[in-house]
């Protein structure tokens, strides 16, 4: 069964209403996974957010969902984890750099061009050998950091936007945002289940 992990910042808007709806549409599709969220800056323990959870009870979604702090325990129970913009990817693979390979943006993983997915693999290893680098304290090599401005500069943007203290409209349009995407991964996981 796969295990996935939903990321975003304090794990009580966007990664929860992921979580949910993914639980819930792989469900109706007879897709057997298994789904978690955590947040980069998360205090454990602390509600879902009113309109989060307004929105996912409309879905038919019960769940008693909290916040939990992301952790190497859930990074490596993960088969896939999904963060919710560059940002949560970036601070997840300073701190877990070995999750490189099973770590995306969930619009980059259900997006299919190739040549951005070729720019997207050549950054996170670019990425994951400057923070190992850091970590042994030697300096990131010039040519690998100038690498990375050249490939940023080309990449659209993957970011789920942030409805936090925002309106019962800002999170239905999030939600939106992410059932779409939900949507591609879970017709990717399918055609991944028939090879």
């Amino acid at each position: 069964m796969l295990h996935i992990l939903f990321v975003c910042t304090g794990n009580t808007c966007r990664s929860p209403m992921a979580e949910g709806l993914l639980r819930k549409l792989a469900k109706e599709r007879g897709i057997e996974l298994e789904v978690r969220s955590a947040g980069v800056s998360a205090i454990s323990g602390t509600s879902v957010s009113r309109h989060a959870a307004a929105i996912l009870r409309d879905e038919g979604i019960n769940d008693h969902m909290s916040s939990t702090q992301l952790s190497a325990e859930i990074v490596n129970w993960a088969d896939l984890v999904l963060t919710l913009t560059g940002g949560h990817k970036r601070h997840l693979l300073q701190y877990f750099p070995s999750a490189v390979s099973k770590t995306h943006t969930l619009k980059e993983y259900v997006y299919n061009e190739e040549a951005v997915n070729g720019d997207i693999r050549e950054l996170d290893s670019l990425y994951a050998e400057a923070e190992l680098n850091l970590a042994l304290g030697k300096e990131p090599k010039s040519a690998d950091l100038q690498r990375i401005i050249e490939i940023r500069q080309r990449i659209p943007s993957f970011d789920i936007s942030d409805p936090f203290g925002g309106s019962r409209e800002d999170y239905e349009l999030t939600a939106a945002e992410i059932r779409t995407a939900l949507y591609s991964l879970l017709d990717k996981l399918e055609s991944l289940r028939r090879l």
